[in-house]
């Protein structure tokens, strides 16, 4: 278990480039995987998420040449096997706590012909997984999940319901396409039918009640899927074979760059330049919050490529600035579920109110994320509290002037850790948080780069 002390920055002041964006470089090793050709993912993360995705694509039979650098800049080549090509593995996978990892596999593996076993780690072995089960079934996968009765007594009358959990058994093969409409919105449930749409008979429909980051959707189609967005609806039609497009360049982790964005912006005298982060619009949502919020955020995409094919980047520049609250609506939160607790943090600086509308997901992420965030900002002395209105959770967070000093937890997750690191270099006093380890899961390279901005 690794603490850090975490003291007041004087100034923050450089130019960094982060580590691939970890949705996209699953999808590009999980696609990539069951193509013809070979494809070669340029800035691969080297986070624990997406090694588990690339181990159990290993214990697939899939051959993969690694180039895995400490500072980043990693490569992967992936010898695509095709469609059917995938064996089934000698052991049980182990996909640790990657929840990204588990689902889209779990649709994989519903297409293919064989019986195996998918075990988790202790966190994700305690989230709900019946979202993609139910789905998976309907199309004709057998899984068995760990099933658990919960009884909720927010109600007058005690109401019970079925959930599952890992670890799983999948016999899979033999799909038929579905027409689905998701009771709750997520990218990972969508990505886990559209995978197991790729080997169903006819055409599996998605309907989603709000639209959710499409790095499923693009990469398919990268890869000459059969694939149509129309809106909130997708279609896939399976059985066609998937070409390899060559060279994936994946762009900075939008999610991971947010740590940085809201530190430049609360920082005094500070100015940040973040180098070729992808701009995808069902991404940037934590972008356009802050900016409601008067950050002084500039975007050049005057250099811009489309990273990873059809992913848009550019370089972010960020001054610090004087925040105002703002509300965050329910429809606004599948674009930012993962920058949440760092915009806490923003908001627990800003002048006025700030609300955000609908953020019961929180509870069901590596941890209750509502409860470490409130517990660690409290501390501190932000002024937070959680209000319930007609069935939806909102946090409603008036600024404060200044945080103060305070030792605080992680709860074992790399999210809160991380808001906690930035709200510590600008609280009055020395901070302390009880565990980095956590960090490992995404960005492993965090306070190296922190380090390289930071000037005392």
């Amino acid at each position: 278990m690794k603490s850090l002390s975490v003291q007041p920055t004087s100034t923050l002041q450089g130019t960094i480039a982060l580590p691939g964006d970890k949705s996209i470089a699953h999808r590009a090793l999980i696609i990539g995987a069951i193509a013809k050709g070979t494809t070669r993912i340029k800035n691969f993360p080297n986070s624990q998420d997406c090694l588990s995705t690339l181990g159990a694509l290993e214990k697939l039979g899939v051959r993969l040449k690694k180039s895995l650098k400490p500072n980043g800049l990693s490569e992967i080549k992936i010898f695509g096997k095709g469609l059917a090509g995938l064996n089934k593995p000698l052991a049980p996978l182990f996909l640790g706590d990657s929840g990204t990892s588990f689902r889209l596999l779990c649709g994989l593996l519903s297409g293919q012909n064989f019986f195996l076993r998918l075990k988790a780690g202790p966190s994700l072995s305690r989230r709900p997984m019946r979202r993609i089960t139910v789905p998976l079934r309907m199309m004709g996968a057998k899984i068995t999940a760990k099933r658990v009765v919960q009884i909720s007594r927010r109600k007058v009358h005690a109401a019970k319901r079925i959930e599952e959990y890992p670890p799983f058994e999948i016999k899979g093969g033999n799909l038929k396409g579905i027409t689905y409409t998701m009771p709750v919105a997520s990218a990972q449930v969508k990505s886990a039918i559209v995978l197991a749409g790729l080997y169903a008979r006819g055409i599996t429909c998605i309907v989603e009640p709000i639209k959710t980051r499409d790095h499923t959707e693009r990469m398919l189609k990268l890869f000459q899927a059969d694939i149509k967005t129309i809106k909130n609806k997708i279609k896939v039609k399976g059985g066609k074979e998937l070409l390899s497009p060559g060279t994936i360049d994946v762009p900075g982790d939008i999610s991971s760059a947010t740590f940085f964005i809201v530190l430049a912006a609360i920082a005094p005298g500070a100015h940040l330049v973040i180098k070729n982060v992808g701009l995808n619009h069902s991404r940037s949502g934590a972008l356009r919050v802050l900016r409601r919020m008067r950050a002084d955020i500039k975007i050049n995409t005057s250099s811009s490529r489309y990273a990873a094919g059809l992913e848009p980047a550019g370089d972010i520049i960020v001054k610090s600035s004087l925040l105002r609250g703002t509300v965050v609506k329910k429809e606004e939160i599948p674009s930012l579920i993962d920058e949440l607790p760092i915009l806490m943090v923003a908001a627990s600086l800003a002048r006025g109110r700030t609300v955000f509308e609908g953020v019961g997901e929180l509870r069901v992420k590596e941890t209750d994320r509502i409860n470490s965030m409130l517990r660690n900002l409290t501390s501190m002395g932000a002024e937070i509290k959680i209000e319930e209105k007609r069935g939806s959770e909102n946090i409603v967070i008036d600024g404060v002037k200044e945080l103060k000093a305070s030792e605080v937890k992680s709860f074992g997750d790399h999210r809160t850790a991380m808001s906690m690191v930035v709200a510590g270099l600008v609280a009055r006093g020395k901070s302390k948080i009880d565990d980095l380890d956590c960090i490992r899961k995404s960005f492993p390279t965090f306070l190296d780069k922190l380090n390289s901005i930071i000037q005392r």
